[in-house]
């Protein structure tokens, strides 16, 4: 039962991950403004993908209670993060804090890492700030925050999912090398995004 459960989860996961960018395209079609361009902007760039992927990957090696933690937690300080850059309140470093965000989060799923569970949210919680603030900046002209907010949380949210199916390959003898490889493929990214920030 659990081992046909786990293998529904990674289909959802793989499902979602092929179907986001066609949903997002229709939504980017319907309009420039409000819940379509909250849902695009996590989707725009490989550094908030990335590391969105890795929260979801990440809780899903750690287990429960950490598989629904942390993608809770992001989302949720990543809104408050958004308000701050809605309200225009400055915040120092966003860009280098989204590309150090897939860098840690990717090693920790690299080098399998299992810090106490308090740790791994505050550490997710941490970087949600940045990713929240670059979304809240580039609210559109004339758009409705809130909708935009809750585009962009439904976005990230549904990437969390594609990082949790992908870390139900655990439970296969070769999933540890595949994770772990992804893992190190997201920090790779990370770092690429740094050096093009500095």
């Amino acid at each position: 039962m659990w081992k046909n459960r786990h293998h529904s989860l990674f289909v959802l996961g793989l499902v979602t991950l092929m179907v986001l960018p066609s949903f997002a395209h229709a939504h980017s079609e319907a309009g420039a403004g409000g819940f379509s361009s909250g849902f695009m902007h996590p989707l725009s760039g490989l550094d908030h993908m990335a590391a969105m992927i890795a929260v979801g990957l990440w809780g899903a090696c750690l287990g429960a209670p950490a598989v629904w933690l942390l993608p809770i937690t992001f989302p949720v300080v990543m809104a408050l993060g958004g308000a701050l850059g809605i309200m225009g309140i400055p915040l120092p470093s966003v860009e280098t804090g989204i590309a150090l965000s897939a860098i840690l989060l990717g090693l920790m799923v690299a080098f399998a890492a299992r810090p106490p569970i308090w740790l791994a949210g505050m550490i997710v919680g941490f970087f949600a700030i940045f990713h929240g603030h670059a979304h809240g900046t580039e609210l559109p002209t004339a758009s409705n925050a809130y909708a935009y907010a809750a585009g962009f949380v439904i976005s990230t949210g549904l990437l969390h999912l594609c990082g949790i199916g992908f870390g139900l390959l655990s439970r296969y003898p070769w999933g540890g090398i595949a994770i772990r490889t992804g893992g190190g493929a997201i920090a790779a990214l990370g770092f690429c995004f740094l050096f093009s920030v500095l």
